[in-house]
């Protein structure tokens, strides 16, 4: 049977509540969390059944830091590995953006990476800052209860909406129908490139209707959208080939388009996730002797500078306007829901039929 969760507006469970429900002194509840070497394994087994019951998140880092409660730190989840946030050219945009903000603020930024281990909500509940920015994730992801359970204002970027946190996003679903749209115009075998579907980014190669639970609303709301693209240009969503990528990276989307591009029947119509995706999937055309578009039609997302310089259809967005769009409304403590703008931009490596 699952805990009791504390209501919202209630206050905050104290160490002392703790520390009276597990009958132990404060000192000894204390020393749980901070020193645990003072403590018996038994001591500190019903302390912290205490603290589930009662919804003890853990001692507030901010109240531990300054008398004043604030650390005028805030922290940005990532849910992947820290060198992601600064090889990745749209993290780095939407960190870019976050940055701005801090600094008009006399804030600073501190990047908490999550990767599905065991202390990745410990990492939460210890993070000493006033606020969250979490980067986009899956439904199943357990940050997300442990950023709403510190009861510090929180933003979720991209995905997925949950109670008592604010969501900036575009509308991933309609910028796929489009972008899909361009993509799959005069396509016979039309495919996607994915991003992960869910936290074990598992990679694989199947068709729109044998895809698993897709549990990254992001990667769900967009392979929506290119499904609607593909049924719009008379192509079923069985027929289309679905690449699913471990992650964002230029080298696997060039592996898995290889794949693709030199098997027996071919795509001759590629819409990738990102423009790093789309930049592989490029390379793979190239190194198969395919010509982009006539032979093969290719599209990215985000209108990153790769975009450009090899003539990308892609879609357009601002990650650094989203970036700082969630570091105003955490700091401005108004974590509100918005819906950031995006655009289709048509360049030359798509057919141009009507």
């Amino acid at each position: 049977m699952g805990t009791m969760e504390p209501s919202r507006g209630s206050k905050r469970v104290t160490l002392a509540q703790v520390a009276e429900a597990a009958g132990v002194s404060v000192m000894t509840a204390s020393y749980t969390y901070n020193r645990p070497n003072r403590v018996s394994d038994r001591t500190r087994a019903k302390v912290l059944t205490a603290a589930t019951r009662l919804g003890y998140p853990g001692p507030d880092p901010s109240a531990r830091s300054l008398r004043r409660g604030s650390t005028r730190t805030l922290g940005v989840v990532m849910g992947e590995h820290l060198g992601y946030a600064f090889d990745d050219p749209e993290a780095v945009s939407f960190l870019a953006g976050i940055a701005g903000i801090c600094t008009e603020h006399g804030y600073g930024m501190t990047i908490v990476p999550t990767t599905g281990a065991a202390d990745d909500v410990s990492r939460i509940t210890d993070a000493a800052v006033d606020g969250f920015i979490v980067w986009t994730t899956s439904d199943d992801d357990p940050v997300l209860a442990a950023v709403r359970a510190t009861k510090r204002p929180a933003m979720v970027h991209g995905g997925p909406a949950v109670d008592g946190m604010g969501l900036v996003s575009i509308d991933n679903r309609a910028a796929a129908r489009a972008v899909g749209a361009a993509a799959f115009s005069g396509a016979a075998r039309p495919a996607v490139l994915s991003f992960p579907l869910a936290r074990d980014r598992t990679t694989m190669i199947t068709t729109g209707e044998d895809l698993p639970d897709v549990l990254f609303p992001v990667t769900r709301e967009r392979l929506e959208g290119y499904r609607e693209a593909a049924e719009a240009a008379g192509t079923a969503w069985q027929d289309v080939t679905v690449a699913v990528c471990a992650r964002n990276d230029a080298a696997e989307a060039e592996r898995v388009a290889t794949a693709l591009l030199t098997s027996a029947e071919p795509p001759d119509a590629i819409a990738a996730m990102s423009d790093q995706q789309a930049s592989g999937v490029v390379q793979a055309a190239r190194a198969a002797g395919r010509a982009v578009p006539d032979d093969v039609a290719v599209t990215g997302w985000d209108d990153a500078a790769v975009a450009a310089q090899l003539g990308l259809t892609t879609v357009a967005q601002s990650l650094r306007t989203q970036g700082a769009a969630c570091a105003e409304a955490v700091l401005g403590q108004h974590p509100v829901s918005q819906s950031a703008p995006w655009s289709l931009i048509r360049r030359t490596s798509t057919r141009h039929t009507t």
